[in-house]
């Protein structure tokens, strides 16, 4: 059985960084982690160690975000709520910088969810690679291929086909 105020201590970091890689919310990412942990206390019984306790926690995380992207679909609200550009920035360089940034989510929008997942946790949540490969089960090694194959897929131009 596990000891979930212990569990609670040593990974309640990873799972709120991961979140956050996910939804870019502190508010959600906060309220998810906590509703993981939740789920994770009345589930602890059926915990069978066959993964790392991070892996699972991650598991229900995620779960539990895809949970809220189908909410969020039905309510028609947007899951990014936050404008990260500079106020004093002139229009014209905000413009441009959310041009560029649009570019680059449209390009990893368009790889499979593995690959995906794995360029978003390693670039907006600085995970490891070591804690990537975890997360999935898999080694660091599996992660950093992914990534690399990923993001040669970006390089060319998103397209599924390649590489």
């Amino acid at each position: 059985m596990l000891d979930m105020d212990s569990v609670y201590r040593e990974y309640v970091t990873v799972v709120y960084k991961f979140l956050l890689s996910l939804c870019y919310e502190e508010d959600m990412a906060e309220e998810l982690t906590q509703e993981t942990f939740y789920q994770a206390v009345r589930s602890a019984n059926r915990y069978d160690g066959s993964c790392k306790v991070s892996t699972w926690l991650c598991q229900i995380a995620k779960h539990l975000w895809y949970q809220e992207v189908e909410h969020r679909k039905k309510k028609g609200t947007s899951p990014l709520t936050e404008d990260i550009l500079s106020k004093d920035m002139p229009v014209e360089d905000r413009f441009n910088i959310r041009e560029e940034k649009m570019e680059l989510f449209r390009k990893v929008h368009v790889l499979d969810e593995t690959a995906k997942e794995v360029v978003l946790l390693r670039v907006t949540g600085a995970f490891s690679f070591k804690e990537i490969g975890e997360l999935f089960g898999k080694n660091e090694n599996w992660a950093r291929v992914t990534y690399y194959r990923a993001k040669q897929k970006i390089v060319k131009g998103g397209n599924h086909d390649e590489v």
